[in-house]
C-alpha cells in the first residue's frame, strides 16, 4: 500500500473537525445500498449544495458515519437498552480550519426504537391518583402498556475537540438531545427535555479505538494502489458520558401526566445521576484520496463516485 501523502491527510483528516458520532435517534430510514468500502456512508448527503460546491483546495467535502449495535441510557431511575444506532453527516472543511456540518435529508441521527422496561406500568403504576389509577386499570393489553423511547436532536452539536476523537477521557463535543416517549396514553408529544431545555450529552471515548486506512475505487471496490477514495476507520471504542443533567418530562398526556412520569422515573435528575454508553462503536471518515487533484470539482466528483457505488 502506498504511503499517505500530506494532501491525502488533508482530505481525510478534514472529517475530524466535524466529528459528532455518538448518539443516534429516530426510526431508521431506508438507505441506499452501496458497494464495498462505500457501504457505511449510505446516507451521506453528497448532493447537498454545500457539499457539491467544495473545490478540493479551499473547501473539501467529506462523509462521516458512526454506529453501534448495542448500548444503554440511564435517566434518573430508568435504564433503557439501546439497539442499533447510526449517525451520518457530510462535512465541508475550509482552508481556515473551520468546518460546516451537513445533515442528510431525513436527519443525521437514526436508531432502532428502544422499549422502556415495564412499559407504562413501570412508568406510572401503581398510583393513588384517580386519573392515573384509571389508566393503570386499562393496561391489560401489551400494546397499550408498551412505551418506546427515541433520542432526537434538540440543537446543533458544538464544543468539538479534535484530539478527543482519537483519545480517551476527553469530551469530544456537546450534543443537545431530547427523549421522545411514545404510548397511546402519553400521546405523541411526550418528551424528556425540549429544544429550549435539552439534555446536553458530552460523549467521550472510554476505550481507545484502533485505526486503519482503506483505499478504494470510485465505485467502492477495494484498491490499495490506485483507488480514488480513502477511508479512515476507527474501530472498537466504547463511548459514554455520565456528566449530564436531565430535565423533567413535558407534553405527556397533553401535560396531565408529566408529573406521574417524573415521579416514577426520578426526574428531573441532577448531573452525575445519569449516563449513556455505546458499545464497540465504529466510525468512518471518507473523502477523495487526493482532493486537490479533483479541483475545482472535488464535491461534484465525490457525489459522482457515491452514485457509481449504488447496488
Amino acid at each position: 500500500m502506498r504511503s499517505v501523502s500530506n494532501r491525502t491527510r488533508v482530505g481525510l483528516l478534514a472529517a475530524f473537525t466535524a466529528f459528532s458520532a455518538l448518539l443516534s435517534t429516530g426510526s431508521a430510514a431506508a438507505a441506499t445500498q452501496l458497494n464495498g468500502d462505500w457501504a457505511p456512508f449510505d446516507r451521506c448527503p453528497v448532493d447537498a449544495p454545500a457539499m457539491l460546491a467544495a473545490d478540493g483546495i479551499n473547501t473539501i467535502a467529506t462523509c462521516i458515519a458512526s454506529g453501534s449495535a448495542t448500548g444503554s441510557i440511564t435517566l434518573g431511575k430508568t435504564k433503557v437498552s439501546t439497539g442499533h444506532t447510526d449517525l451520518q453527516l457530510g462535512v465541508v472543511q475550509r482552508a481556515d480550519g473551520t468546518a460546516s456540518l451537513v445533515a442528510p435529508p431525513e436527519g443525521a441521527l437514526t436508531a432502532d426504537p428502544a422499549e422502556i422496561p415495564g412499559g407504562l406500568i413501570g412508568l406510572m403504576c401503581p398510583s393513588g391518583i384517580p386519573l392515573v389509577s384509571a389508566i393503570c386499570r386499562q393496561l391489560t393489553d401489551n400494546n397499550l402498556n408498551r412505551v418506546t423511547a427515541t433520542i432526537e436532536p434538540a440543537g446543533a452539536p458544538r464544543d468539538f475537540h479534535m484530539s478527543a476523537a482519537f483519545s480517551t477521557g476527553e469530551p469530544i463535543l456537546t450534543i443537545p438531545v431530547r427523549i421522545h416517549l411514545k404510548n397511546p396514553f402519553l400521546g405523541d408529544k411526550c418528551y424528556i427535555g425540549t429544544t429550549a431545555n435539552p439534555v446536553l450529552l458530552k460523549p467521550q471515548n472510554v476505550t481507545a479505538p484502533t485505526l486503519s486506512l482503506q483505499r478504494f475505487g470510485a465505485d467502492g471496490t477495494p484498491n490499495d494502489d490506485e483507488g480514488e477514495m480513502g477511508r479512515y476507520t476507527f474501530d472498537g471504542a466504547d463511548q459514554g458520558d455520565a456528566t449530564f443533567a436531565v430535565p423533567g418530562a413535558s407534553g405527556c398526556g397533553a401535560g396531565l401526566l408529566d408529573w406521574a412520569v417524573n415521579l416514577k422515573t426520578g426526574l428531573p435528575s441532577a448531573a452525575g445521576k445519569n449516563s449513556v454508553t455505546l458499545d464497540d462503536t465504529t466510525t468512518y471518515f471518507g473523502s477523495p484520496y487526493d482532493p486537490a487533484g479533483l479541483a475545482p470539482n472535488e464535491g461534484r466528483k465525490l457525489s459522482e463516485f457515491w452514485h457509481s457505488a449504488k447496488r
